[in-house]
């Protein structure tokens, strides 16, 4: 893990690019826009058809101030500032235990984020709490803590990196249906 200094080493050299704040050794990463309600399409949702994974997503809201999360509701979040990390660079996105102690849950997937990312980290906030949560615009969520990669090969790109307005999954679009594989 980096430590704040090293942190700040790869900042000034160019090989992570961020503007935000750090919080001890790692990135905070800060509630942005837009953000993104799944909802019930009232049918089953094909993982293997990306127009059916489609369905799950209501309209972006890109002009909030506060949203109030209910209980088992599920919105995609970006990221408030943009992250690039160099080819030797890998990060994790752990979330805020003062925010998991509220029952919300902010990134509910695999933690790593690869060489070569650049752009706004989408995170999934999920509200486990009996209660409707409110959240803020600007609030801080979770942290990024960087590593070094080994290996000395370049970082494979990913072809949905980068994309600041396009939250949604596109599992299928990228792995299709594992039957025709």
């Amino acid at each position: 893990m980096l430590s704040a200094a090293s942190i700040k080493d790869h900042i000034k050299s160019g090989a992570v690019t961020w503007d935000g704040e750090l919080r001890g050794d790692s990135l905070l990463l800060k509630l942005g826009s837009p953000i993104q309600p799944l909802v019930d399409p009232g049918a089953v949702v094909d993982l293997a058809d990306q127009t059916s994974i489609d369905t799950l997503y209501g309209p972006q809201i890109t002009d909030w101030s506060t949203y109030d999360l209910a209980p088992g509701q599920m919105v995609l979040a970006a990221a408030s500032e943009p992250v690039s990390l160099g080819p030797d660079v890998t990060g994790l996105i752990g979330g805020l235990s003062h925010l998991a102690r509220v029952g919300l849950a902010v990134h509910v997937t695999s933690p790593f984020v690869l060489p070569g990312w650049s752009g706004h980290l989408t995170l999934e906030l999920v509200n486990e709490c009996p209660a409707t949560l409110r959240l803020h615009h600007g609030m801080p969520l979770a942290r990024l803590v960087l590593q070094l990669r080994g290996g000395g090969h370049a970082a494979a790109t990913h072809p949905f990196y980068g994309r600041p307005t396009d939250l949604q999954s596109r599992y299928a679009d990228e792995l299709g249906d594992p039957n025709k594989r």
